[in-house]
């Protein structure tokens, strides 16, 4: 989603159109976003509605496309940055939590399921498959929108491991309209990309095929990711923070080479550049997306400089800015 396409004018009639076809008992005007964001940043959602299953998910985005009005689903909110100014139109609170594990070691679950709840029902159960995302904030949908990936530090499983290992098949509501279940030949799933990033298609529900783990060693890795990830990446509950700023530069490192340029503890406002990791901007608190702005603006500048490399966002742009 890109903050263009938010931008767009919506007329009140349209608005309150929308509204009345709604819940109105999950359903805010003039929400702030930024409790509902990693960063904690981010401007009020002219409608917010809180959708708590697939079917009311559904009937959201359908709703505000026969309205004309705007419209964008929300995570866990990690991964972007919402503009101070807010939102045009719909944001639509992804909720839908519910997920099930049948005894063949497939998981089912909707599209607003928290990854770590997964990860810790599957693996006391003893289905590996899903433990190397523990510590990373993503709902199902988000997992799927960028092909989940985590370097596993343990040493006789150092490679990156891809959500697209385990998928097996998802319940989209298409650009069409129309619900079906696709399979990754249609997901398309890439390097921090999927075919979600191409289309207006969303995820409603996905099914992972699981395998039996030891117990023991499941947890052993928890940990291990856990351990690996917390003494390299800010806290959110301390710092928020999107994530990684800035794409992968093949061989180099954007985080090394934002590094080499001394900008560590860089601050404008109320963000600043991570002393822990060069490629996370995070929040000390009243951080605006103006301040966050202006910090990836100059260590692109920076960058490109001293190494004529180009610092490519990786996280999502979305609203008024």
């Amino acid at each position: 989603m890109t903050d263009d396409l938010m931008r767009t004018a919506v007329s009140a009639r349209a608005l309150d159109a929308l509204a009345e076809q709604l819940d109105p008992a999950h359903l805010l005007r003039q929400a702030p976003l930024a409790p509902y964001t990693t960063f904690r940043i981010g401007g009020p959602a002219d409608l917010l509605y809180n959708a708590t299953s697939a079917d009311a998910l559904a009937t959201a985005i359908t709703a505000a496309r026969a309205c004309g009005v705007p419209w964008f689903v929300l995570g866990l909110g990690a991964n972007i940055l919402v503009g101070d100014g807010g939102v045009r139109g719909l944001v639509i609170r992804n909720v839908a939590r519910e997920h099930a594990l049948t005894p063949d070691g497939r998981l089912h679950a909707e599209s607003g399921a928290i990854m770590r709840d997964l990860v810790l029902a599957t693996v006391g159960e003893g289905w590996s498959g899903l433990e190397h995302y523990v510590g990373i904030p993503s709902t199902v949908g988000g997992a799927l929108w960028q092909n989940l990936h985590f370097l596993s530090p343990a040493p006789a499983r150092e490679r990156t491991m891809f959500i697209a290992e385990v998928f097996e098949s998802c319940e989209i509501l298409g650009e069409d309209g129309v619900r079906r279940t696709v399979d990754a030949d249609y997901v398309r799933f890439g390097y921090d990309d999927s075919v979600f990033h191409h289309t207006r298609d969303v995820v409603l529900r996905a099914t992972f095929r699981l395998e039996r783990g030891d117990p023991a060693a499941l947890q052993r890795i928890l940990q291990e990711n856990l351990s690996w990830r917390g003494a390299r990446h800010p806290w959110l509950e301390i710092h928020p923070s999107a994530g990684s700023i800035f794409k992968k530069i093949a061989d180099v490192g954007a985080g090394r080479l934002v590094d080499q340029c001394g900008l560590k503890g860089f601050r404008i406002g109320g963000a600043a550049i991570s002393h822990l990791h060069a490629n996370i901007i995070v929040n000390l608190g009243g951080a605006t997306a103006r301040d966050v702005r202006g910090i990836i603006a100059h260590a692109q500048q920076a960058v490109f400089e001293r190494f004529a490399q180009r610092l490519e966002p990786e996280i999502g742009f979305v609203g008024e800015f």
